[in-house]
């Protein structure tokens, strides 16, 4: 009458609830949308920051309960990818469109190139090297409009920065994985935790008050950890270029 435990495979339960937790993503990205179209950008972004944590942590939480021998019939990196491309290409592009981030007769080709662009991103099996960078523009559209948002760029600078950036996904420069990359990890994650928590204040600062003298101290954190990861692609780039020089 009463429920056997022992006869309940915990581990293949644990392996579901990832691939659940991995799932939530997806739900996350809907409400970002309803969101948009309520025309409300910091609640999109809240929305697609906490589906950005929980694809920071869903691998980790794979591999540790094993979901591919626990769940062979469910493939969690396609399960992954389909949300990313949700959360990080389609969601961002329809911000672009909504808030009017680029002149008008390019507010439908630019969202359409990003669209095809970061296709070959999310096809791409070599997109990321051996030491879990990632190889050219890894299709974080996410961030590219987070910043808009915050530095409130003009829309012609939006159209040059887009531009680059579609070019970039071609162009084997590396991208820093902030939890995987195992080159100055420690340092990476702390500055990862300082960049997410500057940000949290900075989408939710109304613009008026962005330069207040608190807000300019976190705005000027926000922007040192922003610098911090662009050293570290730019670095790492180079030295993989003199490498292969020399090979």
């Amino acid at each position: 009458m009463f429920l056997n435990l022992d006869k309940i495979n915990k581990n293949k339960i644990a392996a579901w609830a990832v691939h659940g937790f991995t799932g939530s993503g997806a739900v996350l990205g809907f409400l970002a949308i309803i969101a948009i179209l309520n025309s409300d950008a910091v609640g999109a972004f809240l929305w697609l920051g906490l589906a950005l944590l929980i694809d920071g942590l869903d691998g980790t939480l794979a591999r540790k309960v094993n979901v591919s021998e626990q769940t062979p019939n469910i493939d969690g990196t396609i399960l992954d990818s389909v949300i990313d491309y949700l959360n990080y290409v389609i969601i961002p592009s329809l911000m672009i469109y909504w808030f009017g981030m680029v002149p008008g007769i390019l507010e439908i080709i630019l969202p359409a190139a990003i669209f095809l662009v970061s296709l070959f991103t999310f096809a791409n099996l070599q997109m990321k090297t051996d030491d879990y960078y990632f190889r050219g523009f890894p299709a974080v559209w996410n961030i590219v409009v987070l910043y808009f948002f915050i530095l409130g760029t003009h829309e012609y600078v939006n159209v040059v920065v887009i531009i680059i950036c579609l070019i970039l996904t071609f162009v084997p420069i590396k991208f820093v994985h902030p939890l995987r990359v195992k080159e100055l990890r420690n340092l990476t994650i702390f500055f990862t935790i300082i960049w997410s928590a500057t940000t949290l204040k900075l989408v939710t600062t109304p613009s008026s008050k962005i330069f207040m003298i608190d807000s300019t101290i976190i705005f000027t954190l926000w922007a040192l950890t922003s610098i911090y990861f662009a050293i570290i692609c730019w670095g790492r780039s180079i030295k993989n270029a003199e490498n292969d020089k020399e090979n």
